[in-house]
């Protein structure tokens, strides 16, 4: 259905496939990427795309195309239930347009202001039963083993990668964008990414970002969402080998994700 390749300006191309019903900018986020929600002969489609060339909120034209492509390739070699069925990528004078399937849910990020809200996604995911947690991060912890099998690093994932559709408990995982197809080293010093969910490493110029610190960013993220963010034995809802595992992953670390994770089956 989609072309490879484009003559025209993204948006003029997005308005005539079809109805547009969702658009998300500088007002919903500060990357700089635009986004739209397509209604396309009854299908919908989110389209991802680079945005205005000159504007630089974080990061300039240039590198959000590079990173747009750096999704594309993931997309392309990586398939998880949780994550949006891909179309391809289409060519145009304006950068690279990505196309996924579009997903119903509620983004769990939320400001720093509002992270206290009883209203927001980010409070009622953490108000749910602990079980139903605990399977979206069985989900979020498989699709991980599957990225680092497969070579894949995470990079800047906090909990505005995740959309929760609370009616169907449904997980989607998006913007992988900033993901590294293998091991590296830190060249920013302070990386990008959100502190609640960082690893030491990712504060530290020069240090390896592997596995290991997959392993501690998806420990954070059940410390996040099945506790309070810390290490308080008594504010985390699950089991008490669980929280040993989580301990271990954020304090002496395991030496792989794999290892992190069959701890985490295991629990």
């Amino acid at each position: 259905m989609f072309p490879g390749e484009i003559h025209e300006q993204p948006i003029d191309f997005i308005q005539q496939l079809g109805t547009v019903f969702a658009r998300f900018g500088a007002d919903t986020q500060d990357s700089g990427n635009v986004s739209y929600g397509v209604d396309a002969g009854g299908q919908r489609y989110f389209v991802k795309t680079a945005g205005d060339p000159t504007a630089k909120p974080f990061l300039d034209f240039d590198e959000r195309v590079a990173l747009l492509r750096n999704a594309a390739y993931l997309a392309e070699h990586v398939r998880h239930p949780v994550l949006p069925a891909y179309h391809g990528l289409i060519e145009s004078p304006g950068g690279p347009l990505l196309v996924y399937e579009w997903r119903d849910g509620e983004h769990l990020g939320t400001t720093r202001e509002r992270r206290e809200d009883p209203d927001t996604a980010f409070q009622r995911f953490r108000a749910l039963p602990a079980e139903e947690i605990l399977a979206a991060l069985d989900q979020l912890y498989d699709l991980h083993a599957g990225l680092t099998e497969v070579g894949w690093v995470q990079g800047d994932f906090y909990d505005g990668a995740l959309l929760y559709d609370f009616a169907r408990r449904r997980l989607t995982v998006v913007d992988l964008d900033s993901y590294h197809f293998g091991a590296h080293r830190n060249d920013m010093g302070r990386m990008f990414g959100s502190t609640r969910f960082m690893a030491p490493e990712e504060f530290s110029l020069g240090a390896p970002i592997d596995d290991r610190t997959t392993a501690y960013v998806m420990a954070r993220t059940a410390l996040v969402l099945l506790s309070d963010g810390t290490l308080d034995p008594t504010a985390f809802r699950g089991t008490p080998a669980q929280y040993a595992v989580l301990q271990e992953a954020t304090t002496t670390r395991y030496s792989t994700y794999s290892a992190f994770h069959e701890a985490w089956l295991g629990a």
